[in-house]
This record gives C-alpha cells, sequence and structure tokens, in this order.
C-alpha cells in the first residue's frame, strides 16, 4: 500500500517541494525514514507513533517505509512530522482523498507527543513558493496561520492538533481558511515611533548627512569623540527611511521566518534595525553554521545594519562584510550544498577617532600617539571604507550650545523623512525604482552630468585624495543625491563639494 502528500522545505528563503511517500508493506513490524533526512527529522518516528497513540488513531502494525523525495537535497528543519502521519493515514486506508485534493496541498508541521501541531520556521517562504508550485492550499500549525495568510491567492487552513486535522480532512468538522490581507497587518504591526531626531540636540551636519543616507541608500561612518550622539543620531535614521512597500515585507518577513523569529502577528512591516555586539562571530554576522542560517546583515535586510565601536569587531569578521555591500546577498557554501541569503542593508557605523576616544576633542586632551592612532585605523582595511559613502564627524556639544538651542526649532522626523521623500521622487522620476547607491557604472555616466566647474573640481580631487575607481563613484554617486535634494538637473560645484566634506577618513587612509 502506497500514499504520497506533499510538504515543502526552505533553501536560503526559496521554497522547494517535497514528496512524501510511505510505503506499508507486510513483514516485520519497523519504521524507516529514508531521503537523506537530518537526526531531527529521523526522530519523527518517535514522535509521530507517540501522537498516534494518544491522539487514539491506529498506527500500521507492519512495515512502514517513508521516503523524502528528492533524495539528493539535504532535509532539515522539524517540517515533515504532519505530512507523514497523514500519508501513513492514507496508505494504511484510515483516511481517504482525493487526488486533486493532495495535488493541490502542501502540509506543514511538528507534532507533539500528545498530537498537538506545534508551530515550525520558514512557514511564509513555502507559503510564498507555493503558488509558484502550482499549490492553492496549504495546512499549516495554528501559529503560524497569521503568517502564511500574508501571500493572497493561497488557502490556508490552521490546525491545532492531529485529531483536528483529521476530523477536518473526514469532513467532519469545518475549518475556514483564514482571510486576513495585507493592509490589515501592516496596520496592526506599524507603531508609532518612539524615537525621533528632535530628541537630539544640535549635530545639524551629521543629521543632514542622514538624510543623504536615507534618500540614496548610502552607507555611512561616523567618527567622533564618546557621548557626542553617534548611537543616538544611528538609532533614528529608520525613522525617516521610506516605507517598506509589499514585496520588500515579504522578503524581509521571509529572513525572520527561516530564522525562527517570527510570533504571532509580529510581522516584519517597519524597516530592520539591528545592533550585534563588537564580539560577534564571522557566521553570527554573515550567516552560516552547520545548516546555514541567516546572519545579522540578512536580518537586516531593507533595513540598517548598525556597527558601534567598529574597530572593536574582528578584522576576520568586518571583512566579510565586502561582498554583501556589492552584491547585495551572500553565498554560503558547504561541501554539498549552497544556499544564498539576501542582505540589501544600509551600513551605519561608528568608532572613536583614537583610542583614548578624545583626539581632535574641544573639552578633553588626547593621550594617543601617532604611531597608537594609525594602528587604531589600521584595523579597518581601506577596500572595506572604500565601500562607505559617507564619512561625518560628529563633535560633542557644548552646554552653551544644548542650553542655547530652542527645543521647538529641532526638526522632527516628520519633518526631516518629508524632505527624503521628495528627493526619493527625484530619483524614481530620473531612473525608475533604483537609488543612487546603486547605480551601476553605465548608469553614473547616464545621471551623475557634472556641470563645468565641478568636473574641474572632480578632476582635481581625484588626484589629490588618490582616488580608486570605487571612490570615486561614491563620491558622484552621494553629490547626486545631494543634487536631488537641491531638486538640481545638473551636479553642480556646491553639490560636489559638500559631498567631499564626507570623506574625511580618505587622507588618514593614504
Amino acid at each position: 500500500m502506497h500514499a504520497r502528500v506533499f510538504s515543502a522545505t526552505t533553501i536560503g528563503i526559496t521554497a522547494s517541494l517535497i514528496e512524501v511517500e510511505v510505503d506499508i508493506s507486510f513483514g516485520m513490524a519497523n519504521f524507516f525514514i529514508v531521503g537523506l533526512p537530518d537526526k531531527a527529522i529521523s526522530e519523527s518516528r518517535e514522535r509521530v507513533r507517540a501522537s498516534f497513540k494518544n491522539t487514539g488513531l491506529k498506527f500500521p502494525d507492519k512495515l512502514v517505509t517513508v521516503n523524502l523525495a528528492p533524495a539528493h537535497l539535504k532535509k532539515r528543519d522539524i517540517l515533515f512530522d504532519v505530512p507523514i502521519a497523514i500519508a501513513i493515514m492514507l496508505a494504511s486506508r484510515e483516511l481517504q482523498l482525493s487526488q486533486d485534493f493532495l495535488h493541490d496541498t502542501i502540509f506543514l508541521g511538528e507534532l507533539s507527543l500528545d498530537g498537538t501541531i506545534r508551530s515550525v520556521c520558514g512557514v511564509l517562504s513555502v507559503a510564498h513558493g507555493a503558488l509558484k508550485l502550482g499549490k492553492k492550499r496549504i495546512v499549516v500549525p495554528l501559529a503560524n496561520t497569521i503568517e502564511a495568510s500574508l501571500i493572497t491567492g493561497l488557502e490556508v487552513i490552521g490546525v491545532a492538533s492531529l485529531s483536528q486535522l483529521v476530523a477536518y480532512l473526514r469532513h467532519e468538522i469545518e475549518i475556514k481558511p483564514a482571510e486576513p490581507t495585507f493592509d490589515n497587518f501592516i496596520k496592526k504591526s506599524r507603531g508609532q515611533h518612539l524615537l525621533d531626531f528632535n530628541q537630539v540636540k544640535g549635530q545639524w551636519q551629521a543629521k543632514r548627512a542622514l538624510q543623504f543616507a536615507a534618500a540614496g541608500l548610502h552607507n555611512i561612518l561616523f567618527i567622533g569623540s564618546p557621548g557626542g550622539g553617534k548611537t543616538m543620531l544611528a538609532k533614528r535614521l529608520a525613522t525617516i527611511l521610506p516605507s517598506l512597500g509589499f514585496d520588500e515585507v515579504i522578503e524581509a518577513t521571509k529572513v525572520y521566518s527561516i530564522a525562527g523569529q517570527l510570533s504571532g502577528e509580529n510581522l516584519v512591516a517597519e524597516r530592520p534595525f539591528r545592533s550585534p555586539h563588537h564580539t560577534i562571530t564571522q557566521a553570527g554576522l554573515i550567516g552560516g553554521g552547520t545548516g546555514p542560517t541567516p546572519g545579522e546583515i540578512s536580518l537586516a535586510h531593507h533595513g540598517v545594519l548598525f556597527l558601534d565601536e567598529l574597530t572593536e569587531f574582528r578584522r576576520a569578521t568586518l571583512e566579510g562584510l565586502r561582498q554583501p555591500l556589492e552584491c547585495k546577498k551572500v553565498l554560503i557554501s558547504r561541501a554539498n550544498s549552497s544556499v544564498e541569503f539576501p542582505a540589501s542593508f544600509l551600513l551605519v557605523a561608528a568608532l572613536n577617532p583614537c583610542p583614548c576616544g578624545y583626539f581632535s576633542d574641544a573639552k578633553r586632551t588626547c593621550i594617543c600617539s601617532p604611531q597608537a592612532i594609525a594602528r587604531y585605523f589600521g584595523r579597518l582595511s581601506g577596500p572595506l571604507l572604500d565601500r562607505i559613502d559617507l564619512h561625518v564627524s560628529v563633535a560633542s556639544v557644548c552646554y552653551d550650545e544644548i542650553k542655547g538651542i530652542d527645543q521647538s526649532k529641532e526638526r522632527s522626523s516628520e519633518q526631516m523623512r518629508a524632505e527624503v521623500d521628495a528627493a526619493i521622487k527625484v530619483q524614481q522620476a530620473r531612473q525608475g525604482g533604483i537609488f543612487n547607491a546603486h547605480l551601476s557604472s553605465q548608469q553614473i555616466e547616464q545621471y551623475c552630468v557634472l556641470s563645468e566647474d565641478a568636473e574641474k573640481l572632480i578632476r582635481l580631487a581625484f588626484d589629490k585624495l588618490s582616488m580608486s575607481m570605487r571612490s570615486y563613484h561614491k563620491i558622484l554617486k552621494v553629490a547626486r543625491t545631494i543634487a536631488d535634494f537641491s531638486q538640481s538637473e545638473l551636479i553642480e560645484r556646491v553639490h560636489l563639494q559638500e559631498a567631499l566634506t564626507y570623506r574625511c577618513l580618505d587622507k588618514k587612509i593614504d
């Protein structure tokens, strides 16, 4: 007796269809699972047996063989308990379902020993891929229903236990498909920002630089003494970034689903802000592990990755950022497989100007030697800093300046975001959905047109600063964003001059 149902697994954030085949034959009672399962899936035998017994279902007293096809694909994560249980019941004639129903349905879920169906990771990726795979229906744990029903055009059946699922399949009870919409999710998930730029005293140049970063998606580095406000500024960047679109919400939420960091209705409706500690490993930052999982750069996809105390990170860990910063994705290769995760993030980094932290500080005297400062910056490679568009000095704010600032004149995040949105509209009208930071070499030639005075200035700066082609292109991209704020079609000399002021580390590197 043979039966087959469909399930799925995830490779990166992409769903791959899995056929769960069960054969029941005469012989010594035993239970085998083949098809390259990992240890957790192999242990499904015990969970399925116990759930049958404690649910009052009859487990066949025969030789049961389960095959997870295709056999060459490594299976991981506990997604297959429920489809294995349903396939066993079909093969033993305890359950009868039409071939059309089985062909159109994907089953997912982990069984507890009492027959309860537990939530699993990666449901959104499977649901998103189910439509592409030609499926019409997905049966998921009740706890994953909200997540799966984000995908429209798919019938989502949420079940709490194996007995409830069997009763549904036998038409003994009715379970209505989940019907929440994307708009409802957004309203529930998007809350009021508690952080606002009007809470930051002074630092107008740094705030302006953050507006450029938000409008053009330029990576930014803050250099300043401890307590100057670098972290406060970085944490508020997300409040002026454009809202996530539908596809961006889906992509970002899929990453969190794969990583097992979704619960209930906590979908990724706001741009993520990730701030890992400097002791993080390379696998934690970039992604990896035995069964590769997303790292912090992927969890920051479509959001902000903030690296505070940049020079305290291990050099090898930081060097792993170089390729993702260019490619906007990370490929993790193992001996028998390769997994790709998205990693389109806005990098915000912060560091002190020297080991003691007070070089060029107006209040305290630096005690570091030139050699110590050179060693300090030597922890960062030139190629990494070359990939950061904006280098911004953040000076300490004095007491008189704080007391002299009229709080009502401090611009709010809402006001700053309105200017960012206006600059983004200029970009979209000119170059579609491509942000300035992501322009290719050919597009730079097309869109970053310099005035005659600006052309003379960039020629002089190119030789004096010993620019690489990458840093030259990044200056042009930043200047293009500054010009967009001025609603200028050409990049004028004043725009280029301001862009050059945001390369303060170039001379220190040389």
